[in-house]
């Protein structure tokens, strides 16, 4: 299980650096590829070892998916790790990573591939919109979207996540680096996630299920603030170190 666990991260390290890199190429205009996770697929597909790469893919989203499962059903590591709240957490993950797994398998034996995420928000708006309370479900839906966007900003902006890496032997510059990785790492992230709950909120306000925006739209929204396409380099940048500190999570997490 502790395998698993860890190839799982190591997916979701790769899947999140590649849409970083996306992201900072269309910032300079240099791809056209959706910098969400079907643009992830395409890029590394088109690889000389993509083949290869997608089934490592499948392998890693399927175990982190049996992971976090084993987790819904046994509780994890720490004190608060049995408490009720921890396990629908885990087992909503499980359902996530599961979809995941499905979608890169699809992709994998060439069935198709997940839609993108754009397509997804619009379609999920769409639908919730044609029943009674529908704007209102998508209002909360968006709020609570922002509202975890902010809580994961907020726990890597205090490295809370320092407390499940075991970096004891690691060295200090070692250290250090993984530190900073989680920190504006798990900032930009949670960037991303705060920017798609306001365009939901927006959408539902608005009546327009168009107006929802999944990854790749809520990142090249980042391009058209004041700040110009910096701020959506700054962001990608900080995918990327995400990327690579979920793959630090696999060699040095708690398990």
């Amino acid at each position: 299980m502790r395998w698993l666990a860890r190839a799982g991260l190591a997916a979701r390290g790769v899947l999140y650096a590649v849409i970083g890199w996306i992201a900072i190429e269309v910032a300079f205009h240099r791809s056209s590829q959706q910098a969400d996770r079907t643009g992830a697929l395409h890029a590394i597909s088109a690889t000389p070892v993509g083949g290869v790469l997608l089934w490592l893919l499948v392998a890693g989203f399927a175990g982190m998916a049996l992971w976090r499962l084993a987790e819904a059903a046994y509780g994890s590591p720490g004190s608060s790790g049995r408490g009720a709240g921890q396990r629908v957490a885990a087992l909503a993950k499980a359902v996530l990573y599961g979809v995941i797994a499905y979608g890169v398998l699809k992709y994998a034996i060439g069935a198709g591939g997940p839609p993108s995420s754009d397509r997804q928000s619009v379609d999920l708006t769409a639908t919730l919109m044609k029943y009674p309370g529908g704007r209102v479900l998508v209002v909360v839906i968006g709020l609570a979207v922002v509202g975890g966007g902010t809580y994961l900003a907020y726990q890597a902006w205090r490295k809370e996540f320092l407390g499940d890496l075991a970096l004891g032997p690691a060295r200090a510059g070692t250290r250090r680096a993984v530190e900073w990785l989680g920190e504006f790492g798990g900032m930009a992230r949670g960037a991303v996630f705060v920017t798609a709950g306001i365009f939901l909120v927006v959408a539902a306000g608005e009546a327009r299920p168009q107006q929802a925006k999944g990854i790749d739209s809520a990142l090249r929204a980042l391009a058209g603030t004041p700040l110009g396409p910096w701020l959506l380099v700054l962001v990608a940048i900080g995918l990327v170190m995400f990327g690579v500190f979920s793959c630090c999570e696999a060699r040095w997490l708690r398990l």
